[in-house]
């Protein structure tokens, strides 16, 4: 599912049936931006029953290069880390 089949989705839910397609679209864009920015700086973000967004650093580390079998140096880097919560994993 893509970003407009989401806000197509959200359309059909009752619970927001007052929503129009722009409401929906907008909703989608603030929680993404604050999520992003939130975890950007540092923190973390947990929503009850779906799951917790988090930064995470990453050490450097030795690789191999899969296609000339070569040794390469992979940097240290911070990504973003989603852990699902335990009765969201457990549908599954």
């Amino acid at each position: 599912m893509n970003r407009k089949e989401l806000i197509d989705a959200m359309l059909t839910n009752k619970e927001i049936s007052s929503w129009t397609k722009k409401d929906c679209e907008t909703f989608i864009n603030c929680m993404t931006n604050t999520i992003k920015t939130t975890v950007k700086k540092g923190d973390d973000v947990s929503l009850f029953g779906f799951g917790t967004f988090t930064k995470i650093r990453r050490a450097a580390r030795n690789g191999v290069n899969p296609s000339t079998g070569e040794k390469i140096r992979i940097k240290a880097k911070t990504s973003p880390k989603f852990k699902p919560a335990k009765g969201w994993k457990d549908m599954f």
